[in-house]
């Protein structure tokens, strides 16, 4: 039986990254995690552009682990305008990855926004800044940037007190900036969303409940999940962030129940699951150990980070180790899966991971921002560290390597 091991990454952006390919070689990775983020939404993916990144991460000795991400279009999930088109353009890109042998694909089914944090720089007692999700400011965005109808009525009173408040404190300036900072964070693109391209993507959300959404979900994996199997492809999608509802939208990969009905829907090694620890762990009623335990054998791709979150939802990314996740719990359970896999006889024993979002810390504070927040180099590579440290310990006190 070969040594337990999980393969450690990095997200990379592409050529334009800040953090390049030799940065992330001397942080210790030894593969990434990338996109082709110069392709639009909904377009094919064309073979010669797969095996020119694949070429040029070769050429600096790291291996293409997981694409993320392939990102799935409002057309689809909504089945609305041209999303035909676009799921036979999902199919071909499936295709074409197969042929470069890249095996590992990530994707999210969350309706309008991606990820969505209220603060890029709030400071923890070190001095270090992250990213947080306040509930009054989002409130805020809701009630008074947005004007979303209904939405005061989402919030109690004493939410709205506190967004009237921020809201009151902010110079145009810091209005328009913060605005900016939530409906424009689409990892590694910027699609130039203002409020009234907002206001247009939640119009066509107006009739599509939770079960219809599910269902839209569940025609999409059967129509991509073949095509995944007979290319030799694995599906991992990610969980919700915030893992709750927003913007009055249904969120359908939340939490335990939601992962076992995603998995139903097309039962298959090829639909799987990215696991993120940061994002279930903004629930604190997900039980990430007990996720691993129960479905580890459908986790294609690991994301670890932690958050501290308390019962209103709001949340800050915590340091690695630290915050609401019991980081020691899921890295033994993670090294149980690879050794379960092991003794399958499992090809795929290895699971990959990157040390997911990282403080902006030491002279990276005094560099001008990075387009993507959460992605500096030296807090992830911190992160990495200790993740790594923390595998170690454990390989060695509990499993004898």
């Amino acid at each position: 039986m070969q040594k337990l091991k999980l393969i450690e990454t990095f997200r990379w952006f592409g050529p334009n990254d800040t953090v390049t390919l030799d940065m992330i070689k001397q942080c210790g990775a030894t593969g990434v995690y990338t996109s082709l983020h110069h392709i639009a939404y909904g377009a094919v993916w064309p073979v010669e552009e797969i095996e020119k990144r694949k070429s040029m991460l070769a050429e600096s000795g790291l291996s293409w682990e997981a694409v993320e991400s392939l990102p799935v279009s409002e057309e689809i999930k909504t089945r609305s305008g041209c999303y035909e088109q676009h799921l036979e353009n999902y199919k071909e890109s499936l295709r074409n990855l197969g042929k470069a042998g890249v095996r590992t694909v990530i994707y999210n089914f969350m309706p309008v926004l991606d990820w969505i944090r209220t603060d890029l720089k709030y400071k923890l007692d070190d001095g270090t800044e992250c990213l947080r999700f306040d509930m009054a400011r989002f409130a805020a965005f809701e009630i008074y940037f947005l004007q979303r109808e209904g939405a005061e009525k989402e919030y109690t009173e004493a939410i709205r007190v506190k967004a009237k408040a921020f809201y009151d404190s902010l110079s145009p300036e810091e209005r328009d900036t913060f605005c900016k900072a939530i409906i424009d964070v689409f990892p590694g693109c910027k699609l130039g969303l203002n409020i009234e391209d907002m206001r247009a993507m939640l119009a066509r959300y107006q009739t599509i409940t939770r079960e219809v959404l599910k269902e839209n979900y569940k025609l999409f994996l059967q129509e991509v999940v073949p095509v995944a199997e007979e290319s030799g492809v694995v599906l991992a999608v990610h969980p919700d962030d915030p893992p709750y509802s927003v913007l009055g939208l249904s969120r359908i990969v939340s939490c335990e129940e939601d992962v076992k009905d995603l998995l139903g829907m097309v039962d298959s090694r090829a639909n799987g699951i990215c696991l993120c620890t940061g994002s279930y762990s903004a629930r604190l009623d997900n039980d990430i150990v007990g996720i691993i335990e129960k479905y580890g054998d459908r986790i294609h791709a690991v994301h670890l980070r932690s958050t501290q979150c308390d019962e209103e939802g709001n949340f800050y990314e915590a340091r690695h180790l630290e915050g609401s996740v019991k980081m020691c719990e899921v890295v033994r359970a993670l090294l149980k899966e690879e050794q379960r896999r092991q003794e399958e006889g499992r090809e795929d024993w290895q699971l990959s991971f990157r040390p997911d979002h990282g403080v902006l810390m030491l002279d990276d504070m005094s560099k001008p921002p990075v387009e993507n927040p959460g992605y500096t180099c030296l807090g992830r590579m911190k992160g990495l560290a200790e993740l790594r440290g923390l595998e170690r310990g454990i390989l060695f006190s509990e499993f004898g390597q």
